[in-house]
């Protein structure tokens, strides 16, 4: 199933993984090699997989990427059915004609309709356009849930940003991730 949105350029279509042919996904993987300079491993692209794909277009071409995901977070004593934001990311050559914004109305139009929360990990250069869309950042300590127990991720604190939905949140308090692979957050 594949749903076409408008945005600059071709637009914005939300592929789910189920649905994305070997070709489109190779193409997204090569993009997120290529944005993120090599420093996409094998375990943060599978971390963008199960779930929905933004894929923006110009001039028929894959100009940029971005997936939601779902996850669990801990908060206060309540399991959030959280929508994850990964591999957010438009070509070098691309950038600053507004897909970034285009994928993530797309991604946060479907976050509003299925989600407790939303959630992602902002690299520093990324933080102010979370922000600037409304995205908050946890101003509380981050966690993840391991096979050895909950254990602090204070590397992560004050990276981690929310999009408020449907759940009471207290931003001040500890926010804790289910465990993956990889990079945790």
């Amino acid at each position: 199933m594949t749903v076409e949105t408008t945005g600059p350029g071709d637009g914005v279509r939300l592929v789910h993984t189920a649905h994305l042919d070997a070709a489109s996904r190779e193409a997204a993987r090569a993009l997120l090699d290529e944005a993120f300079g090599g420093d996409m491993s094998d375990d943060d692209w599978e971390h963008a997989l199960g779930g929905w794909h933004a894929l923006a277009f110009e001039d028929g071409e894959l100009a940029g990427h971005a997936s939601l995901v779902q996850r669990s977070m801990l908060h206060r004593g309540r399991a959030l059915r959280t929508g994850y934001v990964e591999a957010v990311a438009v070509r070098p050559d691309r950038r600053r004609r507004g897909h970034g914004s285009a994928m993530m109305a797309a991604l946060e139009t479907l976050l509003r309709g299925a989600y407790d929360l939303g959630a992602l990990a902002a690299s520093d250069e990324g933080a102010a356009f979370y922000a600037g869309r409304g995205w908050q950042v946890w101003q509380g300590p981050t966690s993840a849930l391991t096979p050895s127990g909950v254990v602090r991720t204070p590397e992560e604190d004050g990276g981690v940003y929310v999009l408020p939905l449907s759940a009471p949140l207290d931003l001040s308090s500890g926010l804790t991730c289910d465990w993956r692979d990889g990079d945790v957050w």
